[in-house]
């Protein structure tokens, strides 16, 4: 692996165009896009409030920038709309009753539809708009007590829709609007945490509450499996990799007046993985019951490139990341930190997966194994999220006021 040069960005304000071709990143009240390759600036544009949101276009020709400015006026109604502001003809739509939820808003694969969740007369419903002209097509009622998300699949066929965690419901509608089929794993306790679709759609991935994934396939909509999250795992095809941490021993002979004032890795624990012996037991950590949100259940679920893997974590194994075979349909490997897993992400091509743990490592597993990489940076470059390039060859990596690439050759996945 190699590392860039250190930039600074804030609020975690950094994205990639979707062709590849730049990066953009916040700082404060400036928008800095830079060429990805070269890294040199491109254009410099300087707001008049801090930018607390940033976007491009899909055809990255555009970089939309937002602002958040409160003005206070009393009115007779707080009714949410949404508006539709056209590049094109610079004209003004609105949409009335949008939903303020977890995921209330989306955009099919393709870009020609969106759904909108929207609440009139404490009922749920569901329009979806022709994104052309904003016409409406369909307008329904949805089954739901309190919705709480929707997902179009990767096809654009079908729409996944979840109650709040005080129901377990998922519906699935057609782009018309009829109800293809509910699913409800348990009733009277708290219920969908998470989901995701499989890249080619034939699966759909639920996690709960009750630390389990629930996987429905595509043509009946029921379940064909379940994964569990045992504190013991038994499973004599799993492969638990734990890592182990050790910190350097360095003499006096070894050190210089450089490497004191600014090489950070000579200080730095390094770690590795080590393969544990069956059974493992999976450190646990007990939810406060008396306090709202749980950390407990399936908060993240997340399907390779391939459909081939499924990564999941659990909220009260939060050091424990899991990979399941979705061929085979069990688990594959377990990976123990020694701290919270915060973010992962799967390369967009290969079967390879990404993962930071707030510390100065960037870690990568794939079917060959595990490999721990310290960020070799001036100072302390704590890894609090990170994403792939759109062709995999490369890491961004965000601490909390900086930004750093990661070079990962394919090769290095064995």
């Amino acid at each position: 692996m190699n590392f860039s040069e250190v930039f600074k960005q804030s609020n975690q304000l950094c994205k990639v165009s979707p062709d590849g071709k730049y990066l953009a990143t916040c700082v404060q009240y400036r928008l800095v896009v830079r060429d990805f390759n070269s890294l040199q600036i491109v254009h410099l544009y300087t707001c008049l409030d801090p930018v607390m949101h940033m976007e491009w276009s899909s055809d990255s020709l555009f970089i939309l920038s937002a602002h958040c400015i409160i003005i206070l006026h009393l009115t007779k109604t707080h009714d949410l709309i949404v508006t539709v502001w056209s590049l094109c003809t610079k004209s003004v739509s609105y949409i009335k009753y949008p939903k303020a939820c977890q995921k209330g808003i989306d955009f099919t694969a393709d870009g020609r539809y969106m759904a909108l969740a929207e609440r009139r007369e404490c009922k749920d419903y569901i329009s979806v708009f022709v994104c052309d002209d904003w016409h409406l097509l369909r307008h329904f009622e949805s089954e739901t007590q309190d919705l709480a998300g929707l997902e179009w699949s990767p096809n654009s066929c079908v729409l996944a829709v979840w109650d709040s965690c005080l129901e377990y419901k998922i519906l699935l509608y057609s782009l018309d609007g009829r109800l293809l089929s509910s699913y409800s794993a348990y009733e009277w306790s708290l219920g969908i945490k998470s989901v995701a679709w499989s890249p080619s759609s034939q699966f759909l991935a639920i996690g709960s509450y009750d630390e389990k994934v629930r996987i429905l396939n595509h043509i009946t909509w029921k379940k064909i499996t379940q994964f569990e999250h045992p504190a013991t795992i038994i499973n004599a095809k799993a492969v638990v990799f734990k890592e182990v941490e050790k910190r350097p021993v360095v003499g006096s002979e070894d050190l210089s007046i450089h490497q004191l004032t600014v090489d950070n890795s000579l200080f730095s624990t390094q770690s590795k993985y080590e393969i544990t012996q069956l059974p493992a037991q999976v450190p646990v950590i007990k939810p406060d019951p008396d306090r709202a949100n749980p950390k407990i259940g399936i908060s993240a679920l997340a399907f390779s490139a391939g459909n081939h893997y499924l990564a999941t974590k659990n909220d009260n194994m939060p050091q424990n990341l899991w990979v399941w075979d979705m061929q085979r349909l069990s688990l594959l490997a377990v990976l123990e930190q020694t701290a919270p897993v915060r973010c992962f992400v799967w390369d967009p091509h290969r079967p390879r997966l990404a993962l930071c743990t707030g510390n100065t490592k960037v870690y990568l597993w794939s079917p060959a194994g595990c490999v721990s990489v310290n960020v070799p940076v001036e100072g302390s470059f704590q890894v609090q999220s990170l994403f792939w390039h759109c062709s995999g060859s490369s890491l961004v990596l965000l601490s909390k006021e900086h930004i750093c690439l990661c070079y990962v050759d394919a090769e290095e996945e064995k």
